[in-house]
């Protein structure tokens, strides 16, 4: 015999409380395998389960649309704050600058780059480099070219303001999605409800091929395991 499966994504659920849907409207409440209570319940929720999952994937899509984005920002602002370090470490070994003024930006006296891989730390280092090249400025040092602190300012705001709005759409994202989760018990609840209805009243049509078609009508799936439609 086959057996039924309930839906496992969201697309799926919404197609099988659909299908019961489609029925109600082509024949008289009379003749239907599902009560209209049940119909009902499953209709009003349909629409709260549709605007739910369109929601999560308009949020799902803005955020994989801006992230693409933030992604070239970070580069940027990567490549201005390294090369910056770069020159400024160059300047302390040409004693451009003095060695104590590293303690301004935070930098032990190893001409290393801090790691800048992870966006928390470009955040940090970022603020750290240009408050410490303002301060040092400020006291009358020379200041770094190629690239300028403005330069390097520049693309660390521009990376902190993308930072921000990844992290809301983030947000809004997951926030969608945990609503969107939260209702897909209730979803199962209702289709496992209409099916078992479905085939509650088409248990004694014989053959069983013709039973298995009529509750398919309803949106019904059925699994055969290998071989046993054949040896039917």
């Amino acid at each position: 015999m086959p057996y039924r499966r309930l839906p496992n994504t969201d697309q799926a659920r919404i197609r099988a409380l659909k299908a019961a849907s489609v029925k109600a409207d082509l024949y008289d409440a009379y003749d239907l395998a599902v009560s209209l209570k049940t119909l009902t319940e499953a209709r009003n929720f349909l629409v709260r389960f549709e605007m739910a999952q369109t929601y999560y994937t308009e949020c799902f899509e803005r955020q994989a649309q801006a992230g693409r984005r933030h992604q070239v920002n970070v580069k940027t602002a990567r490549l201005y704050l390294s090369h910056f370090i770069q020159v400024l470490n160059l300047a302390v070994i040409r004693s451009e600058v003095r060695t104590a003024h590293l303690a301004y930006y935070g930098l032990e006296n190893n001409n290393n780059v801090p790691d800048l891989s992870a966006e928390s730390a470009l955040m940090e280092w970022g603020r750290k480099i240009v408050d410490g090249e303002t301060k040092r400025i400020s006291q009358g040092g020379i200041p770094i070219y190629n690239p300028t602190i403005a330069k390097v300012r520049v693309h660390y705001d521009i990376f902190v303001d993308s930072y921000e709005r990844q992290r809301n759409f983030q947000s809004l994202t997951a926030r969608s999605l945990e609503t969107l989760a939260s209702m897909r018990a209730e979803a199962d609840g209702l289709i496992l409800d209409i099916w078992n209805q479905v085939e509650q009243n088409f248990a004694e049509v014989t053959p069983n091929e013709k039973r298995l078609d009529l509750c398919r009508d309803y949106g019904l799936i059925y699994y055969y395991r290998a071989g046993e439609k054949h040896l039917e």
